[in-house]
């Protein structure tokens, strides 16, 4: 004997606008499980499900083990409730899907607008992605600027350094000069003094 039960599961992560719901119908369908699968506001898609107890634990099971690479699941919360027989088949819910009375037409310009709002956000994302880029690049560039200031202010030492030691080398060049000037004066006039006395002596 089957036991009928009703779940409704809150799946959250990058379940939206991927084709999430399409593929919770396909599962569902295959497990002859009734209910529906919507978009909620904060991001989330909400299921609820009605079928025999095994094939909602199926259903279940194939989202948290088979998930499609197009999707990505976080978090699922399940809450079971009494069986209603509220469904005929399973549905998929949402702006982007068809409603009794709407040409596809429509449903397509519907789906545009929810993609269309989904880029506008991407493109704000990017925005700020690069203004933040753009203020590192600055900082970095000033950073820059502060090294580079900093190398002349050292440069401008080296040369001042280098011009004290070229003054140095003239102050000793000059002095070498002038005692090489001296000494040469010192000895003539003791090789004058020593020709006197040798003279006076009888020596010449």
């Amino acid at each position: 004997m089957f036991m009928m039960k009703r779940a409704c599961l809150k799946i959250i992560g990058n379940v939206q606008m991927v084709g999430f719901r399409t593929f919770i119908k396909n599962v569902a369908d295959s497990l002859n499980v009734t209910g529906f699968a919507g978009n909620e506001a904060d991001g989330s898609v909400k299921v609820v499900c009605e079928g025999d107890a095994e094939a909602i634990e199926g259903l279940i099971n194939a989202l948290k083990q088979n998930l499609p690479s197009f999707a990505c699941i976080e978090e699922i919360t399940t809450a079971y409730e009494d069986y209603k027989g509220e469904f005929i088949r399973f549905e998929r819910h949402g702006a982007d899907v068809t409603g009794e009375g709407e040409t596809e037409m429509v449903a397509l310009m519907r789906s545009f607008d929810k993609k269309g709002e989904v880029m506008i956000g991407f493109l704000g994302s990017m925005n700020e992605t690069l203004k933040a880029v753009k203020e590192d690049t600055s900082m970095m560039l000033d950073k820059q600027d502060m090294m580079l200031d900093k190398q002349d202010m050292m440069l401008d030492k080296q040369d001042m350094m280098l011009e004290k030691q070229d003054e140095t080398i003239a102050e000793i060049t000059g002095v070498r000069t002038d005692l090489k000037s001296y000494m040469e004066e010192k000895f003539t006039r003791i090789e004058q003094d020593v020709e006197a006395i040798k003279a006076k002596l009888g020596m010449v």
